[in-house]
């Protein structure tokens, strides 16, 4: 992947100071770990949004089976159970 894009960024001097420390700790440069930490953020969000739309669908489909009058209610599934103990 080609690296044209440069990303500026104001930090307080005493965390980029640790930053620097740690990174250089791990042998590593600061980009390469910058970089992977905005793919991982990258990848969560992507994830987050994924799941929410994944589970708003299954909201919407419960809710309309319940207007189709195709679900049961707390009380059935309550009595359903009770007779099964």
């Amino acid at each position: 992947m080609s690296k044209q894009a440069v990303f500026t960024m104001k930090l307080e001097s005493e965390l980029r100071e640790q930053f620097m420390a740690e990174a250089e700790a791990a042998h590593r440069p600061a980009s390469q770990i910058v970089r992977e930490m905005m793919r991982q953020f990258v990848q969560t969000q992507r994830e987050a949004r994924e799941y929410e739309t994944f589970l708003q669908h299954k909201v919407d489909t419960a809710r309309a089976s319940m207007r189709a009058g195709d679900g049961l209610t707390n009380d059935d599934i309550e009595a359903e159970f009770a007779a099964g103990r």
